[in-house]
């Protein structure tokens, strides 16, 4: 018999279930989720490294393929001028310049800096997006969407907790 108590439980393994889900498509040409053990990439660690060298939440998000919870990074509201780079291996990913507000809670750009991030096919929660990761550790960012501003339309919402700001210098007058 189906309770409202049953009926609960039911949704609540479905959830459960949903975000551990995750599949690997068996064509060879689709792209799939990378991992933090992938030796594809320039620098690669341990997990044991990474741990290291990063926070709790910075390697559940960059590692583990984790998402920071919205409005929770100061990123989101800086616009300073200044790159975005990989907290985890320092690559600048973004430039100032193509940051806008996005209303999501989360930094977000419209287009990355020239050869700074890859993408996978993301298919976990029933559902297909596309994951950004930082192209030299491997580190996952964010996701990529067709919802964003002129000039691309992209919106690549990014966790703030993968990403460190480095302001721009200023000039010397000397």
């Amino acid at each position: 018999m189906l309770t409202r108590r049953n009926f609960g439980l039911a949704t609540a393994g479905l959830i459960a279930a949903a975000a551990g889900y995750r599949t690997v498509s068996s064509d060879a040409s689709e792209e799939t989720m990378t991992t933090s053990t992938d030796t594809a990439f320039e620098i690669t660690k341990t997990p044991e490294e990474w741990r290291k060298i990063l926070t709790p939440e910075q390697f559940y998000v960059l590692r583990e393929h984790g998402t920071e919870r919205a409005g929770s990074s100061p990123l989101d509201k800086n616009y300073a001028d200044g790159t975005y780079e990989c907290a985890a291996c320092d690559l600048p990913l973004f430039s100032s310049k193509t940051k806008f507000n996005s209303g999501t809670g989360w930094p977000s750009f419209y287009q990355p800096l020239d050869g700074a991030i890859g993408t996978t096919s993301d298919r976990s929660f029933f559902m297909t997006r596309t994951e950004v990761h930082c192209r030299r550790c491997g580190g996952h960012l964010g996701h990529v969407f067709n919802d964003g501003p002129a000039p691309t339309g992209l919106r690549y919402c990014m966790n703030g907790v993968s990403l460190k700001f480095v302001p721009k210098a200023e000039k010397s007058t000397g």
